[in-house]
């Protein structure tokens, strides 16, 4: 496509894509990368880069940007929307402002829609546009949702983001699309399916892009949003504010068993690592069940609260680091250390257990499916109700306590939902291993459907 490669560097549990752009001259651009910048590193390294530019298409709320880290550190440049409001040292861009990379030009295409102040950056090579960073404006397949800076911006938000979705689709059709939310993402990305497409290919198959209408493409934009998580609610601001720049080697302190009381009784936290059997097993009693996988960054950030000191509990063979970075990346950064479970069963602890149980145990007993919306409405068992994991913070003591088993898809939201419920008070709560379709393969019941 161009002499120098363009790299995603794909985050899977967020479902975001970032970019590093080759210039050619032993320096890189990387666009909309996150405070976590392990995979960032190794990429320039193993191509011999320093990233020379940093930029970011809009003001992130899934995610704390980590341009500030790279111009405190590497000594990058930071190009991002003068319509940001930045509070840190940053290059402003306005519609139509160029910026000479060497050899490679960026040029920012005001596009609002996803945030008020969200650019495109459009890569030329002299006169000739080569792809466009696109954010969370065009996607593939889709546009990227619109009320994440106030509810009462949203109709707005959609209307601009139907005017920025034909302003893109006025490059020619062999400019590359390189948006950052991809499947998976909570911006409303569809799920699975490519990460990278073209004009030519968005116009022929973007369904949004077929609807010339503003007012039908509002309704078709709004209408299958979901909810998302807790953190995104204020991570923007943060963003717009600067994360605070980290140390080099940022580590996760080692705590004893004697010291994490203390820190409990001081209103920390035990967040739950380890997977869902030895949670089950044993765990320290009010422990919040979040297992170590892709997408634990955005159930910390939904699940445990943002202003308490956060004690993670872990098994041996789990990376410490993977925890840390996760965290740190929403902005989680009270982190008072980590504890293997073992070291607090061998200073005589307290733990407790959770029941797992199988299909045919759920009869007769209260089910809560904590699956989100459109799931449960697909498909759940006859005469279970429905809670969002999301919204369990908030309404778990105004829960009945009566025996429940909940579940969800495979069974780790189900445990977390558990530890939720527990801590609530709720004192004969079980799990149900597997989900729906493994109910119905398994006793020979029909699902439900709708909501």
């Amino acid at each position: 496509m161009i002499g120098a490669p363009i790299v995603p560097l794909v985050d899977q549990g967020l479902g975001n894509s970032a970019y590093l752009v080759d210039l050619g001259d032993g320096r890189a651009l990387a666009v909309d990368v996150s405070r976590d910048l392990r995979a960032v590193d190794r990429e320039a390294a193993r191509r011999g880069l320093v990233v020379a530019f940093a930029a970011d298409t809009h003001l992130h709320a899934d995610f704390l940007s980590g341009a500030r880290q790279l111009a405190a550190t590497r000594g990058a440049r930071v190009l991002a929307s003068a319509a940001g409001a930045r509070e840190f040292d940053h290059e402003g861009l306005h519609d139509g402002d160029e910026v000479d990379l060497g050899g490679l030009t960026l040029r920012a295409l005001a596009t609002p829609g996803h945030t008020h102040e969200h650019l495109s950056l459009l890569l030329s090579d002299g006169s000739r546009p080569l792809g466009v960073f696109t954010g969370g404006s065009l996607l593939v397949g889709s546009a990227a949702r619109t009320d994440l800076v106030a509810p009462d911006r949203t109709e707005e938000l959609a209307r601009a983001q139907h005017a920025s979705l034909r302003r893109l689709a006025t490059l020619p059709d062999e400019v590359a699309v390189w948006p950052t939310h991809g499947g998976g993402s909570f911006c409303a990305a569809p799920a699975g399916g490519d990460r990278v497409s073209t004009i030519g290919r968005e116009k022929a198959t973007n369904p949004l892009l077929g609807v010339a209408d503003e007012d039908e493409f509002v309704a078709a934009l709004l209408g299958p949003l979901g909810s998302y998580p807790t953190y995104f609610r204020w991570l923007g601001e943060t963003n717009r504010r600067g994360p605070a720049v980290l140390p080099d080697s940022p580590a996760l302190p080692a705590l004893t068993a004697a010291q994490v009381p203390a820190l409990l009784a001081d209103g920390g936290q035990v967040v739950d690592v380890r997977p869902l059997a030895r949670f089950a097993a044993a765990h320290v009693p009010g422990s919040l069940s979040i297992p170590l996988r892709p997408v634990f960054a955005s159930w910390l950030g939904w699940l445990a609260p943002p202003d308490r000191p956060l004690v993670v509990v872990r098994d041996p063979d789990q990376d410490p680091a993977e925890v840390l970075w996760q965290a740190l990346k929403i902005g989680y950064d009270d982190l008072a250390g980590e504890i293997v479970l073992d070291e607090w069963v061998a200073a005589d602890q307290p733990t407790t257990a959770t029941r797992l149980v199988s299909a045919r145990e759920v009869e007769g007993v209260r089910v809560l499916d904590v699956r989100q919306r459109a799931e449960y409405a697909s498909g759940h068992l006859p005469g279970a109700d429905h809670v969002e994991l999301g919204d369990l913070p908030a309404r778990a003591a105004d829960l009945p306590d009566e025996p429940t088993v909940v579940m969800c898809g495979h069974g780790e939201r189900a445990l977390g939902a558990a530890s939720l419920l527990e801590r609530a008070g709720l004192r004969d709560v079980s799990v149900l291993t597997g989900g729906p379709h493994d109910w119905a393969e398994q006793t020979g019941g029909t699902l439900a459907t709708g909501s």
